[in-house]
Formats: C-alpha cells, structure tokens, sequence
C-alpha cells in the first residue's frame, strides 16, 4: 500500500501555477528618453520656431525654409550631443572594467560578458539624428501645402497638438506609465514653447527692431 508521502510525488505537476514571466521596464529607459525626447525637441522646436517666423512673415516659402534649416541644424545638434554622451559614458564603463579585471579571478569571462552590454555612441547619435528628423517634420509638412497664412499656423498647432499626444501616449505604453500624465506634461509644454515664441518675436517685429 502506497504511503502519503509516494501519493504526493506522483501527483501530476501540471497543477503547479506557473510564475509570470518578469520583465524590468526599467532597462527601456534610456533608448526610451533618447527616442521620446529626440522626436519631442524636434517637432516643438521646429514647430516653434517656424510660429515665430510666421508671427512676422506671412510668406510660406520662409517658413518651410526656416523650418527646414532647423531641422538640419537641430539633428546635427542632438547627433553630436548624444554621441558626445554616449562615448562619455562608454570610457567610464571600459575603465571600470578595466579595474574590475584586476580584481575578479574570472577575468576573462566576465569581461566578455560586459562587452556586449557597452553602449555604441554611433548608434544613439544616429537614433538621436533620426528621432529629431521624425518630429521636425510634422510641422513642415503641416505647413507645406496651405496658402492662406492663418489657416497654416492654425495647421500647425493642430497637427503638432496631435504628434504630441502621439508621442506622449507611446512613451507611456512603452514605459508602463500613466498616459494622462505623459501627454499633458508634453501637451502643455509644446504649447508653452510655441506660445513664447510667437509672442516674443510678434513683439520684437511690431517695435521695429
């Protein structure tokens, strides 16, 4: 006669609730601000210096143009900033690990390990590049194809209001973050920047300066 004991081992394990697979939203978090804040200063400061220029200039052709000279400017911009960082933070990683190699008996596996995991500052420069491209052209193509200059302005407060939820709403469900707060942090502020331009260069164009 079977004991409790052999009655217990033989039980089926298919009962066992299997452990949910865990997965740290942290380790999303530096593409995730390279990629949300690159796409972001792009399309509101793109946005908000072609609301600058359209507060004194009603010719579409300075727009697109002035717009499109931010766009080249501010990825180049962001390109060298963010490589600039990256390589930063790259030469203090390899000298860590050139301290940790005096210390560890398994030297070399360890190191082979973390060599994987260093940054590459080519590629977040080019990410950082891209991102500001993708935002910048929201509001010159918003503004590229409308004649009357106040419809166009309206256009492109309207289309960069929509990117800016976009952006926010993806930023959050990438991160696992509350959407409501993600898109109103960048709603607002957008907003803030564009209204400050347009307000200050109305004001410098109208003195005559």
């Amino acid at each position: 006669m079977a004991s409790l004991s052999d009655v217990q081992i033989s039980m089926p394990s298919d009962r066992q609730v299997p452990e949910k697979e865990y997965f740290d939203y942290s380790q999303r978090a530096q593409w995730l601000r390279a990629a949300v804040l690159g796409a972001t200063d792009g399309l509101v400061s793109v946005a908000s210096l072609m609301m600058g220029v359209g507060a004194v200039k009603n010719d579409v052709a300075v727009m697109i143009l002035t717009g499109f000279a931010g766009l080249v400017a501010g990825a180049c911009s962001m390109a060298i900033g963010e490589f600039v960082s990256v390589y930063s933070q790259l030469d203090i990683e390899v000298a860590q690990m050139k301290r940790d190699k005096r210390m560890l008996d398994n030297e070399k596996n360890d190191d082979e390990s973390e060599k994987e995991q260093l940054p590459n500052p080519f590629q977040a420069a080019l990410a950082s590049a891209l991102a500001f491209s993708l935002g910048a052209l929201v509001p010159l193509l918003a503004a590229a194809f409308i004649g009357d200059h106040k419809v166009r302005l309206i256009v492109v407060i309207a289309a960069v209001t929509f990117a800016l939820l976009v952006f926010g709403g993806v930023g959050a469900v990438l991160g696992k973050t509350p959407a409501l707060k993600s898109c109103a942090r960048l709603l607002i502020g957008g907003w803030i920047a564009m209204a400050i331009t347009f307000g200050l260069t109305k004001l410098i164009g109208s003195s005559g300066l």
